[in-house]
């Protein structure tokens, strides 16, 4: 079983949601970040310091029991500024504020913000649908290079 895998499937299997995985060089540093998933929000509810340690706990299990070299764990919430990775968090997020930058130049700009309008299938391709004053602008989801929400104080 692959690491990403291995890492889904245990952190799904305690009722939360993999947001992102990231590894450093020769992956000696692991990291994880985790959330709710959509069906478990409720209004207050975020990631605690004690659903990190739970999940933290977990993963160190399962990566003695499948020889994992690793040197570090580091399991964390996405935060307010949480990154947009799967086509269902495109969905999710509608509405809200987000910013983006494109793997390929769209004309001559790379990063654009604007206000998420949801995702949609036109011609075989997944496209996301922002709100950039007023104009609506669609990127083929495949060129989407990063996606974070912008957060609101």
């Amino acid at each position: 079983m692959q690491l990403l895998d291995l890492i889904e499937t245990t952190v799904v299997g305690l009722g939360y949601e993999l947001v992102e995985f990231e590894t450093s060089p020769r992956a000696r540093l692991l990291r994880v970040f985790i959330d709710r998933p959509e069906s478990a929000q409720t209004e207050k509810s975020g990631i605690s310091v004690e659903d990190c340690a739970a999940v933290s706990s977990q993963l160190s299990r399962v990566f003695m029991v499948e020889n994992v070299d690793y040197d570090r764990l580091e399991v964390s919430s996405p935060g307010l500024d949480r990154a947009l990775v799967k086509p269902a968090d495109y969905r999710r997020f509608a509405g809200q504020e987000v910013q983006l930058k494109l793997r390929v130049p769209m004309g001559n700009q790379r990063n654009f913000s604007g206000v998420l309008d949801g995702l949609r299938l036109e011609g075989g391709v997944e496209m996301v649908c922002l709100r950039v004053n007023e104009t609506l602008q669609q990127f083929a989801l495949e060129n989407i290079d990063r996606a974070r929400l912008v957060p609101k104080f």
